[in-house]
């Protein structure tokens, strides 16, 4: 089938685009996305793992999503093994922006513990979105074992992708009130209260887990 001009044309010039200035970035993204063209996901792809701008990333993101998830799914998941931490972080995102369950599988364990904090936030995000039905304890016993990592904005993530798992990941979070580092405790804590609570906030919940493990109690009943 021949393919029309106009079609080539654009297609060029988004691929010109996509190495030029931030704006043009962004704006190649963008026609990427309101005309779809296979010919430019794996440009779109390799264009994700290097993106500096966040917003490009975002536009990047969007346009892959608005092409066919039998062509884009198993090249993001491709990404999933790349050495690039950035290449992973990105293909996770765009994976839970596509939803399609298919990808679950590569949603392994050591995506979920990976050491780029970008990238297991983004690998907790994606397992919430994917995860079948009857295996959430699964992944909240994975999830569970990454309490007290980080700084805020990572525990955050993580009890975000927790609560998202509802009440089937209350024995796993028990269990960690009970942990020996207090840091997971506290973390443990904090998560059962904003689950219980959502509009405690988070630097609230954690205040309070901390003088709650101070005080040598998981402050739970029963």
């Amino acid at each position: 089938m021949t393919v029309p001009q106009e079609d080539t044309n654009t297609m060029r010039a988004a691929l010109q685009g996509l190495e030029s200035s931030s704006s043009a970035r962004l704006q190649a993204a963008l026609t990427a996305g309101t005309a779809p063209d296979p010919r430019l996901v794996d440009k779109l792809i390799e264009r994700c793992a290097i993106e500096p701008d966040f917003y490009v990333r975002d536009m990047l993101t969007w346009a892959l999503t608005r092409h066919s998830s039998s062509l884009t799914v198993p090249k993001l998941i491709d990404e999933l093994r790349s050495e690039r931490a950035q290449a992973r972080s990105q293909a996770l995102h765009t994976l839970s922006k596509i939803g399609d369950r298919r990808a679950w599988p590569a949603i392994t364990r050591a995506l979920l513990t990976d050491a780029d904090d970008e990238v297991a936030r983004s690998a907790w995000r994606t397992a919430v979105v994917l995860v079948p039905e009857g295996e959430e304890p699964e992944l909240a016993g994975v999830l569970v074992t990454q309490l007290g990592r980080g700084g805020r904005e990572t525990q955050l993530s993580l009890s975000r992708a927790l609560i998202a798992l509802d009440k089937v990941i209350m024995p796993a979070l028990r269990a960690a009130t009970t942990d020996p580092d207090p840091r997971v405790r506290q973390h443990a804590i904090a998560t059962e209260r904003l689950l219980h609570d959502p509009d405690a906030g988070f630097e609230f919940a954690i205040e309070e887990a901390k003088r709650v493990v101070a005080l040598g109690t998981t402050g739970q009943e029963g």
